[in-house]
């Protein structure tokens, strides 16, 4: 059996400081890298009674509206609440150059919202704090790890639905996000996978994609606006969306247009924020597990800190539709 004696003399620590770090204790300063001395150990040797970790956390939040501003907000909410349960400490940062010149005092990091960074700052933050986890985003694949919804799964799966329900005819209206890594295309992994799906299943939609600008409750109006009068006569039977602020702003458009969802139009969305059980009518909407995606985000920079690992993770997670009333069955 393991003892904190055998990962003081692996980490070349004394065993006071190994148990006052594995007991959590808050008054207990150490570097960063003796804690991942002693982490490593730890958990190289099988020993899984620790809990004492100091993680960064960088939020940049989005500056558009409200709406989309609550996911974020949700998943900062979410990120709290499993760090407590996990005995971790928290310090947040809104910005790389402020977290680079705390970096010696924490493990590793984890980064929150939709600002695409650039690669210079990127490789600066990974010279000051190697162990990073990208919830959402996944700027730089080749240095951090990242945790996200898999959204092109996502698209298919809101086809495959709506085709067994029998709409035939599927618009898309969403924003203009990042495919980040090494070539930062502005586009976004929805309205590309939108696309290449149609494709692969046969389906002539293209005329009825509209993906440009942020994720907004005021952009989803105006694009859903620019579909009306693209398509008077011959509006899609079905409508994808790439998030639930952009649908309460679309569902707003076709109110006063006349436009009935879902009579005349289904409508499903994505992120299942709680206002969608409160606009007209309620919207259906593909889930994405807060929990799920924050567990997953620290246990995999618990893994990379206490192991040194250097080969990156990139983890993909299911969504789940949330079926309303916009978005009857034909079946």
């Amino acid at each position: 059996m393991v003892t904190r004696k055998d990962i003081a003399e692996q980490a070349g620590v004394s065993q006071s400081t190994v148990s006052r770090l594995l007991n959590g204790d808050p008054t207990l300063k150490v570097k960063a890298d003796t804690r991942r001395r002693i982490m490593r150990p730890a958990a190289e040797l099988g020993y899984r009674a620790f809990t004492s970790r100091s993680i960064a956390v960088l939020n940049v939040p989005p500056q558009f509206d409200e709406l989309q501003d609550a996911y974020f907000q949700s998943l900062q909410t979410e990120l709290r609440k499993v760090a407590a349960e996990q005995g971790t400490t928290l310090t947040f940062f809104d910005s790389i150059d402020s977290l680079i010149a705390h970096a010696d005092d924490h493990d590793g990091f984890v980064a929150t919202g939709p600002t695409s960074f650039q690669r210079t700052d990127l490789a600066h933050l990974r010279d000051a704090l190697r162990y990073g986890v990208f919830i959402d985003t996944n700027p730089a694949p080749d240095w951090f790890d990242s945790v996200r919804p898999d959204l092109s799964q996502t698209m298919l799966d809101a086809l495959d639905t709506l085709l067994v329900d029998g709409y035939t005819c599927i618009g898309y209206i969403g924003g203009v996000g990042s495919i980040m890594g090494l070539h930062n295309h502005t586009e976004d992994i929805r309205s590309l996978a939108f696309s290449d799906w149609s494709k692969r299943l046969g389906l002539p939609n293209e005329q009825y994609i509209y993906a440009d600008g942020p994720f907004t409750v005021s952009n989803g109006r105006a694009l859903a606006a620019r579909l009306l009068t693209d398509h008077p006569d011959d509006l899609p039977n079905a409508l994808v969306i790439g998030s639930d602020p952009m649908a309460v702003g679309v569902l707003q458009a076709f109110a006063e247009a006349g436009v009935r969802v879902p009579t005349d139009i289904a409508v499903v969305s994505v992120d299942n924020l709680p206002i969608a059980q409160y606009t007209a009518p309620p919207l259906s909407s593909y889930a994405i597990d807060l929990h799920e995606l924050v567990y997953a985000a620290l246990t995999t920079l618990t893994d990379a800190i206490a192991r040194d690992r250097h080969v990156r993770r990139h983890v993909l997670l299911s969504t789940e539709l949330v079926r309303r009333e916009s978005l009857p069955s034909k079946s």
